[in-house]
């Protein structure tokens, strides 16, 4: 298996929040007394060392081409903190000129003038958890911040200088109806947001909304409500390019789309999942998950939680979980470059799909029709080993 070696990313999890929501199954942990967030920067530069060791030859020469830092909420740390972290891994690694920076942020916990201070860090991009902007469903989504703190948030880092913003958006909330929906999304765009992310909610497992569910719209309704909102979204001038992201002309993530496009990723930090591409093949490596764990493990192998290689017949069903989320698809070129087999692993999955209506009958293009998207998981599925 030969593999050219794609874009390479920058993932890190910064694992705090100020209280974790009932329907968040993210490794985020809610604030006790005051966390050791200057140790845990020390233990995010120790952790990338000794990935950069650990991968050797798999990174030399590469460039970074996106950081993000997630959550739990990143923003629960200084402008300082952020900036010696991205320091610390500028003098470690080879950053693109134009390298995408973003940082998620939770309007409920950002101080007034701290933009300018994540501006001059290196951060140039900021995406808000809004969620929703009727105050009765942020009460229900536990979340700690109002639609007018929302607001304002927006447009304190607009002030600031950060003009590429992101907005989260969730539909299909507890009780939620096509008009409510329509008014979150109307609210976001008047914000005047680069990008927005707008996705349905789900019950998983091992949240407080799986162990007592809410009363949510029932599958056709939140069809409904996608429909809609897409629709109202494209008027707006932002266009979807993938299941759930849409972007104003030019400002589409960049992290994101390495992601979905089977790129590479190093991912730093408590919990967090990399993926690497090396002679062996494609390698999935993850954190520890607690972050005391990870603090006292700084550097030291007891860091990993897990490491494997991806087996060759599992490749075709990852690299479409990513990839086929794009509206525009990719070349089909692109899945041997990215993990090393020929067309002919795929191409009884392919016929399969095309067959039913789900991907075009395109041989230099991997994209799904209208109705493959509706169809997302079955059409993925297909490519399961």
């Amino acid at each position: 298996m030969t593999l050219l070696p794609p874009p390479l990313s920058l993932y890190v999890h910064m694992p705090w929040c100020v209280r974790k929501c009932p329907y968040c199954d993210f490794n985020s942990h809610g604030v006790r007394g005051t966390p050791e967030y200057a140790a845990y920067v020390d233990s995010l530069l120790a952790d990338l060392d000794a990935d950069l060791r650990d991968f050797g030859a798999a990174l030399h020469g590469r460039t970074v081409e996106t950081v993000f830092f997630g959550g739990g909420t990143p923003s629960l740390f200084s402008p300082e903190l952020v900036g010696r972290f991205l320091d610390g891994a500028r003098q470690r690694l080879s950053f693109a000129g134009d390298a995408e920076v973003t940082l998620e942020t939770n309007p409920g916990t950002v101080e007034h003038g701290r933009f300018d201070g994540y501006l001059a860090a290196g951060v140039n991009r900021i995406s808000f958890g809004v969620q929703s902007f009727d105050d009765d469903k942020l009460r229900r989504l536990g979340r700690i911040h109002s639609s007018s703190d929302a607001a304002s948030a927006v447009r304190e880092a607009q002030d600031a200088g950060i003009g590429n913003i992101n907005i989260d958006l969730m539909y299909a909330l507890p009780e939620q109806d096509l008009a409510g929906a329509l008014d979150d999304v109307a609210r976001a765009v008047a914000l005047s947001p680069t990008h927005i992310s707008h996705y349905q909610l789900t019950l998983e497992p091992n949240t407080a909304f799986a162990a007592n569910p809410p009363p949510l719209p029932d599958d056709d309704a939140a069809w409904a409500i996608q429909e809609a909102c897409e629709a109202r979204l494209a008027d707006a001038g932002y266009g979807q390019y993938e299941v759930s992201a849409y972007a104003r002309p030019g400002r589409r993530c960049a992290h994101n789309l390495n992601y979905w496009r089977f790129g590479d990723y190093l991912g730093i930090g408590a919990g967090a999942h990399g993926k690497i591409s090396d002679a062996q093949g494609v390698r999935r490596r993850w954190k520890t998950r607690l972050p005391a764990a990870y603090l006292a493990s700084a550097g030291q192998t007891a860091r990993i939680g897990g490491d494997s290689t991806v087996a060759a017949a599992d490749l075709p069903f990852e690299y479409m979980l990513n990839a086929l989320r794009l509206i525009d698809g990719v070349p089909a070129a692109d899945f041997q470059e990215r993990t090393g087999l020929p067309r002919e692993a795929i191409a009884s999955s392919l016929a399969e799909c095309v067959a039913r209506g789900w991907l075009l009958d395109d041989p230099a293009v991997l994209k799904t029709t209208p109705l493959g998207q509706r169809f997302l998981n079955d059409v993925i599925e297909t490519f399961m080993a």
